[in-house]
């Protein structure tokens, strides 16, 4: 009896940690560029975001690395839903107090959030002084 007391605690946990394998994670990534603000920039500015977004828990997890912007980044945001070519209104805000590359933070979606991200819906811009409606964007995508 003991012994089938194992092998039910064994696969009550193997089943356990399958749920748990089985959660999937999507790879998110944009590059971030003046040209792909609009209007498009002048600037020397770039920058890269790679994200995670947990599909089980609806969780976003990001880093963004930048460089050679035209002064201090002002402020940061992801943005959506819209296309590239257009604007739209801020989805989720960076705080002001952790704008210095890197970038890094998580939010947890609502499902039209999600619906819009993994449709390509969302971009990512960075706003200097010179550039206040943004100074580098890009459009996230799955990476894998």
């Amino acid at each position: 009896m003991t012994a089938i007391r194992k092998l039910n605690l064994v696969a009550a946990l193997w089943v356990l940690t399958l749920g748990v394998a089985m959660a999937d994670t999507v790879a998110l990534k944009a590059h971030l560029e003046p040209s792909s603000e609009v209007p498009p920039r002048v600037s020397h500015g770039h920058g890269v975001l790679n994200a995670t977004f947990d599909t089980s828990t609806n969780a976003i997890q990001w880093t963004v690395t930048y460089a050679d912007l035209s002064g201090p980044a002002t402020g940061a945001h992801f943005h959506g839903p819209a296309p590239v070519g257009q604007n739209a209104k801020v989805q989720v805000s960076i705080d002001q107090s952790a704008l210095a590359s890197p970038i890094k933070g998580s939010a947890r979606l609502t499902e039209q959030q999600v619906t819009d991200l993994m449709a390509g819906q969302w971009y990512f811009n960075i706003h200097t002084g010179q550039n206040s409606g943004g100074e580098i964007r890009g459009q996230i995508l799955p990476s894998n």
